[in-house]
């Protein structure tokens, strides 16, 4: 197939790709044929996950803008995939323009995507980082000037602890974030579970052909531990 304008020479294009599957399923236009046909088997396994990928984007779009109305004009999202489809820096903006984001991901695709994306926005940012290594991330930040630490940070955790096993200490890696954010700031946590349908994970791993991110069953008590101490 062509290959779009957006799109560099380093994204290879005929590979399907899970930040693009997610985009894909978001409604949104940075994806190819590859991806759009395994989220097609996906849907097709999972018939609601369409419906799951943008309630859980309507959230992150109410956090952002309820941030906004709160004063708040910086946000951290971990985890982020491709800034597109409802993306953090156009909900901030429709209320806020000198709103700042610094999105975070591991996935070089989604990287190179969310670099080519925002190549000539000054106020948005991409880091190929994993979001385990805090230190790393707010180094970048803070030697950067991506963000400015002394004023309130909306720190986005949406969708993506369910990837983080417990034996990577989940629970110390948002306290590493929320202790370097002042106080004004907030922490927004949703988490993937299998709980209610336990046949789930195993049929999407058979449809990828590969394992997929963990979903523990023990999302609830898991996520009420990551809360406990953040401001």
């Amino acid at each position: 197939m062509p290959r779009p304008q957006w799109a560099s020479d380093a994204i290879d294009i005929e590979r399907p790709n899970a930040a693009r599957i997610y985009d894909y399923l978001l409604g949104g236009s940075h994806n190819f044929a590859a991806d759009r046909r395994i989220g097609d088997q996906v849907v097709g396994v999972t018939p609601g996950a369409r419906g799951q990928a943008r309630i859980n984007r309507a959230f992150l779009g109410r956090v952002v803008r309820y941030c906004v109305g709160q004063g708040v004009r910086q946000f951290l999202d971990l985890g982020s995939g491709i800034p597109t489809a409802g993306n953090v820096h156009e909900v901030a903006r429709s209320e806020a323009p000198d709103a700042r984001v610094v999105y975070v991901d591991i996935d070089p695709i989604a990287i190179a995507h969310g670099r080519d994306i925002l190549a000539d926005d000054p106020r948005a940012h991409t880091l190929g980082r994993d979001l385990r290594d805090p230190d790393a991330i707010l180094d970048d930040i803070v030697e950067g000037k991506l963000l400015d630490l002394h004023e309130p940070v909306a720190v986005l955790m949406v969708a993506v602890l369910h990837a983080v096993p417990d034996a990577d200490d989940p629970a110390g890696i948002i306290r590493a974030f929320t202790d370097a954010v002042v106080p004004g700031s907030y922490l927004a946590i949703t988490h993937g579970t299998d709980e209610g349908n336990p046949e789930r994970r195993a049929a999407s791993s058979r449809s990828h052909g590969k394992p997929t991110r963990r979903s523990p069953s023990g999302a609830r008590a898991r996520s009420r531990a990551f809360s406990t101490g953040t401001r």
